[in-house]
């Protein structure tokens, strides 16, 4: 307790002195005094020695505070055009005075500065007090309005919530226990033969060095090859994954959207989500302001989208053994790689990993800086290779090896989905026919005991009743039990 209650006191202070830093404050005791109440600024005026009456000219009588200033403490008002009539080191009192006395001027008492419009508060002038104006604040600093949020970070975003910071470290723990160590393989994706692979898998991530990012860097040299969307395609994606199965696809700003939607549609996947990648720019060079700029751009582009893809039929409230739903956010927000640079944020892999509950990983472009466990890496970016085909399948033999199991203390931490809304009309009328909304569970009918008689159905007035043993009017007898129909159905495919 005492280091949680340490740790979040070093993070106050952390806040205290960024606010400080932003207020032009030097230290904290001038960040109280900032920001302090109404009722302390009365205070420490109070504690101030009082104001000097001052006669000025009654044809000045309405003069503004901002061309006088009150001296407390003192029997002096200073004004521009005093200061001009005293002359060099002159005190400016007996020139006002002499006037006072000549033009038989009124007393009057200067007061503080009032606003009579709000023209000192308007955004993008000199304020008179400070704005949360982070759109003027990028205007004028180059710093991205995201640059500001709170707790972006997986470690920093569930430290004020104990339930999820208690399931992100359970799901932590299952993975460095459960993930296969990582293999990787260096070569070139459009010659590399994934037939060789003979294995389906849960999760496909696809980070292409994309021709965007040859256009944003300026002219700078790449790392790799730039690869287009139609070679992209072009890849066997199809033959990849199994059923179920996801494929999580980059596609850059905003030009490779519907390309990208057009490589799931062609490896049979149907998109479902997209994961939204907002880059701050605190550690760009000259403020941000030159940084990244497109000159065929009508904006700056400060996000990247990843599409998500399913493949198969997935539901979240009943195949809990293979998905959590509702455990991360679709928005990623972390700080701008450099300039020739396509590498993609690490949160990525955590959403994947917190997300689908499958072993088999395939991660295609990979690089040496993206290696994990868990996953197979394929790419020319990687210095070395460590691919052993039989020892990797053999981690996958069993039906249970395929999946991370099922942990009581996950499945009871996680988020769990609503009931669909069919089910849930049925409960509400169910609800309503037991009568008042709601009190007690709805029962299922009975059966009766054995050995009791069944009551006959009503027959229709003016027909006799029918005999017992026979087929009522109006209805077939069954079938015999040998010529009952096959049902036909098709177990669920896995």
């Amino acid at each position: 307790m005492s280091s949680r209650l340490n740790e979040l006191k070093e993070k106050s202070r952390k806040r205290r002195e960024v606010l400080a830093h932003q207020l032009g404050v030097d230290d904290s005791e001038g960040l109280t005094r900032a920001l302090a109440s109404q009722a302390e600024r009365a205070e420490t005026r109070d504690a101030l020695p009082p104001r000097k009456l001052v006669k000025l000219p009654s044809d000045r009588a309405s003069v503004t505070a901002g061309t006088s200033a009150v001296v407390r403490g003192t029997e002096v008002a200073e004004s521009p055009t005093d200061e001009k009539q005293g002359g060099h080191g002159s005190s400016p009192v007996p020139a006002a005075a002499s006037r006072n006395r000549r033009q038989g001027s009124e007393e009057v008492e200067l007061a503080e500065k009032a606003y009579t419009d709000s023209s000192a508060f308007l955004k993008g002038t000199h304020s008179e007090n400070p704005h949360n104006d982070y759109c003027q604040h990028f205007v004028d600093t180059g710093q991205r309005p995201h640059n500001f949020i709170r707790d972006p970070t997986v470690e920093e975003r569930f430290a004020e919530y104990p339930k999820l910071h208690e399931l992100m470290r359970l799901k932590k723990q299952q993975l460095v226990t459960r993930s296969t160590p990582p293999m990787y393989h260096k070569c070139e994706l459009d010659e590399f033969d994934f037939v060789s692979l003979d294995m389906l898998f849960d999760v496909i991530l696809i980070e292409p060095p994309l021709e965007e990012y040859h256009q944003r860097s300026s002219g700078m040299h790449m790392k790799q090859r730039t690869w287009s969307m139609d070679e992209i395609m072009d890849l066997p994606i199809e033959h990849l994954g199994g059923i179920p199965s996801f494929c999580f696809l980059w596609c850059g700003a905003s030009a490779m959207l519907d390309k990208g939607r057009e490589c799931l549609k062609k490896w049979g996947y149907r998109r479902c989500e997209d994961i939204c990648w907002i880059k701050t720019n605190r550690n760009a060079t000259n403020g941000g302001k030159n940084d990244h700029l497109e000159g065929a751009s009508i904006f700056q582009h400060t996000k990247e989208h990843c599409l998500l893809g399913i493949r198969g039929t997935v539901r979240r409230s009943v195949d809990h053994h293979f998905i959590h739903a509702n455990v991360d956010l679709d928005l990623i927000v972390c700080e701008e790689p450099p300039m020739n640079s396509t590498e993609k944020p690490e949160e990525i892999f955590n959403i994947i990993e917190n997300f689908c509950l499958g072993r088999r990983r395939l991660h295609l472009f990979a690089s040496d800086t993206t290696l994990r466990p868990g996953w197979l890496s394929l790419g020319s970016d990687l210095t070395s290779s460590n691919l052993n085909l039989d020892l990797y399948r053999s981690f996958f033999e069993k039906a249970e090896d395929k999946i991370l199991g099922f942990q009581p203390q996950i499945d009871e931490l996680r988020p769990k989905s609503p009931p669909p809304k069919a089910a849930r009309d049925n409960h509400r009328g169910d609800k309503s026919a037991a009568g008042g909304g709601g009190g007690g569970m709805q029962l299922p009918p009975q059966p009766p005991p054995v050995g009791t008689q069944q009551p006959m159905p009503p027959h229709p007035i003016g027909m006799p009743p029918p005999m017992v043993g026979m087929p009522q009017p109006g209805l077939m007898p069954p079938p015999p039990l040998a010529h009952m129909p096959t049902p036909m159905w098709r177990p669920a495919p896995m």
